[in-house]
């Protein structure tokens, strides 16, 4: 950094030399010298680039019979080139209009305000970006590679990203194997779509994307499980979960151990989850992975802990089989339009669920229109739910009601709830449930679910081991955390030692510790990855 006393001017010692070219003859504006100004653009312009259309600051070039400015990256760093060729996305050779001028992109059919790439033979007129657009790439949220084409084509088209209309007078990016499948240029290259990876001239490899291999018509081995899975008819005992969902079998067709001592067993529709996926959480291919019990995963669409089951995942980044199936568009039962999935990040600013309040700053499912937004975790909650402690009668999911009056009580913590939000009811037995006491906060949950908490404060290389316990006895144990009685759907139990020797604290003397939720074992950690969602009887 140089710094000139008398003016109190600061400037970049890369810029020093700019101040030996007080006048520059350049090819964007070659009728007059352009003259080096220190003391920002005249109040007469818009005090930005006419190239690039960055504020140019306090040091620019500037023509003051032309009214014309340019920063010093356009002028002396980086200038764009003149002429572009063998380009992606045109044939004929382009060449930079240096000046302020209203287009619409032929490449992306966007407004443009200034210097736009030009070819003179075909009359046509891209945005600088748009002239560096790759040709074929792959995209999060199509299975095949996509290639742009200008034009699009005659026809109604509809972005597979945004889901607007797509102007088939302008360039996209379309699939050749699927005719009516499109995306907006813009859409197409987002960061959160594509992998940055252009595929001209690179062959497509035929993946095999199956999890299993099949023996015969019954039998297949499948990649989660060391035994062959069978598809012969036995009969199943009652509460039989898949490995891979944690959901129960009931009447649906599944695979089935052929090891009669193991219980492992599958839903037909979970055997066939393909080993790669490509899904918009991600702009990589995602790989299925199955739970080991080693460790506990998060899930970085809802940001919940799970447990059990298979999961898709990509550069440590994991996804369950809920957040990772969300279709594009996403049609829930709280809202009448399709909601689309935004990145928080990418569009700046956090969106507020509509369910639980919560501001999200990362991830949700949304309709920008109505300004209605859901988290992950929210957006896949299960429409219908049993518990053994109502006779198994179906809880449904309310989406509450903005004209209710008067005050509710959740069955299981006796705390208010707020009927204007979502909860669970019972038709049957017409109680109301806050989503917290019939859900929990682990995703999976089941008896006999293992949480390893690794220590991140303490002693370090330790590791503690949680059991789930189904909450479904008369006696309910105190929360060594929020000393409340454990009311949610599991209870954590930890052994005493291992609880001492990983948190060097504990007054209990019984066998075991116990939690409430995940919260209390986890909350002052506050791990960036979680969502912690405070248990209604705590609050």
């Amino acid at each position: 950094m140089s710094f000139k006393t008398s003016c109190r001017l600061v400037i970049h010692e890369s810029c020093v030399s700019v101040f030996d070219l007080p006048e520059i003859s350049h090819p964007f504006h070659n009728i007059h010298l352009l003259k080096l100004i220190t003391n920002g653009a005249p109040d007469y312009t818009d005090g930005t680039c006419h190239i690039s259309g960055v504020d140019v600051g306090n040091l620019l070039y500037h023509c003051d019979i032309c009214k014309f400015n340019m920063d010093l990256e356009c002028a002396v760093k980086n200038t764009p080139p003149v002429a572009l060729s063998n380009m992606k996305v045109h044939k004929h050779t382009l060449t930079l209009m240096p000046r302020l001028i209203s287009f619409i992109c032929d490449a992306c059919g966007t407004k443009g305000d200034r210097s736009p790439y030009v070819c003179h033979q075909c009359h046509f007129m891209i945005h600088q970006k748009c002239a560096q657009l790759p040709r074929v790439i792959h995209v999060n949220h199509h299975d095949h590679r996509v290639s742009f084409k200008y034009p699009l084509g005659l026809g109604e088209w509809r972005c597979g990203v945004c889901w607007e209309e797509i102007d088939w007078s302008y360039g996209a990016y379309s699939c050749s194997l699927c005719p009516r499948y499109a995306i907006h240029s813009l859409c197409a290259t987002r960061r959160d779509v594509w992998d940055k990876k252009e595929l001209d001239g690179v062959p497509e490899e035929v993946e095999d994307i199956e999890s299993f291999k099949r023996n015969d018509d019954n039998t297949i081995t499948h990649f989660a499980h060391e035994h062959n899975l069978s598809k012969d008819n036995i009969t199943l005992e009652e509460n039989n979960l898949c490995g891979a969902c944690v959901c129960s079998i009931g009447s649906n067709t599944f695979y089935h151990c052929s090891q009669s001592e193991c219980s492992f067993i599958l839903h037909e529709t979970c055997a066939n989850l393909p080993k790669k996926k490509r899904h918009f959480l991600r702009p990589g291919p995602l790989a299925l992975c199955f739970q080991h019990q080693s460790y506990t995963n998060i899930c970085h669409g809802c940001r919940q802990v799970f447990c059990k089951g298979f999961f898709y995942s990509r550069n440590s980044r994991n996804f369950d089989l809920l957040c990772s199936s969300v279709p594009v568009p996403f049609f829930h039962g709280s809202h009448p339009h399709p909601l689309l999935y935004l990145n928080s990040r990418l569009f700046g600013t956090m969106k507020t669920c509509q369910c639980c309040g919560v501001d999200e700053d990362k991830a949700v499912v949304g309709c920008m229109k109505c300004s209605y937004f859901l988290d992950f975790r929210c957006a896949t909650l299960p429409l219908s739910v049993t518990l053994p402690r109502y006779d198994d009668h179906q809880l449904t999911l309310c989406y509450g009601d903005e004209k209710a009056s008067g005050k509710y009580w959740c069955d299981i913590c006796e705390r208010e709830t707020n009927p204007k939000t979502w909860f669970y009811t019972c038709k049957d037995c017409g109680v109301t449930l806050h989503v917290f006491c019939v859900v929990g906060d682990i995703r999976y949950a089941q008896p006999g679910g293992k949480i390893i908490d690794h220590a991140e404060w303490g002693v370090r290389n330790t590791s503690c081991i949680f059991e789930l316990l189904s909450n479904n006895s008369s006696s309910r144990p105190l929360c060594i955390s929020c000393h409340c009685r454990c009311l949610g759907p599991f209870i954590l139990r930890g052994r005493t030692v291992d609880y001492n020797s990983y948190f060097r604290f504990c007054s209990s003397h019984q066998e075991y510790v116990f939690f409430c939720s995940y919260y209390c074992l986890a909350y002052d950690k506050e791990n960036s990855s979680i969502r912690f969602i405070c248990p209604p009887w705590k609050s």
